[in-house]
């Protein structure tokens, strides 16, 4: 029995408003919540595929571009035909020179030249021994770390180098060969950086 003086009508309307209330609080709350498992602008941004325009170094053996897919730099490079043919002859004096280590060299580039086009080299611009940047010396001449240097990248915070194919060279702190990153090319002018040929695993 209703107690006298009670208005249950109006009861039972403050007790529906509350949870309306309560239930749009809860949306405004879960909102940016659930906004905050999914990934940022920038953070699609940085993993999303970077187009590098190649027409520049089609025809320049030694130029090179740097370019960057999720914040790290990328060098996208031409070699010459003698270049190309020179890199077996430093097999002796590499680390892995059949790149093996899977981690540094997807399937499709596992070839001596590391690459699709032979001529066109793609490699992560990070020196595998503490993370610096290697500078790009594709010059054919006697250098301070080697006199009989033919082409590569050198690192010169702990003097690690790498040829032409960023295969590391024995008795340097770098462990390991420059990384290639998954690549394709788009037409003669363009390499897609971060999406692997298709058919490749």
């Amino acid at each position: 029995m209703a107690h006298p003086g009670v208005n249950n009508g109006r009861r039972r309307f403050l007790t529906a408003s509350t949870a309306v209330v309560g239930a749009v609080g809860a949306g405004f709350v879960a909102t940016p919540f659930i906004k905050s498992w999914l990934p940022s602008a920038r953070t699609e941004l940085a993993g999303a595929p970077a187009d590098v325009d190649i027409g520049k170094i089609d025809n320049e053996p030694g130029m090179l571009i740097r370019a960057e897919w999720r914040g790290q730099p990328i060098f996208v490079f031409k070699r010459s035909q003698q270049q190309i043919d020179e890199l077996p002859q430093l097999d002796g004096r590499l680390v892995d020179p059949n790149s093996d280590n899977a981690d540094q060299t997807p399937e499709f580039a596992k070839n001596p030249t590391r690459s699709i086009r032979p001529e066109i080299g793609v490699l992560v611009g990070i020196c595998t021994h503490l993370g610096c940047v290697p500078l790009h010396r594709p010059e054919v001449q006697p250098q301070p770390w080697d006199a009989n240097w033919q082409g590569g990248f050198f690192c010169p915070c702990h003097s690690s180098f790498y040829d032409l194919a960023g295969r590391v060279y024995q008795g340097v702190p770098a462990p390991a060969n420059l990384r290639v990153p998954p690549y394709r090319f788009e037409g003669n002018t363009s390499v897609v950086i971060g999406e692997a040929p298709e058919g490749a695993a």
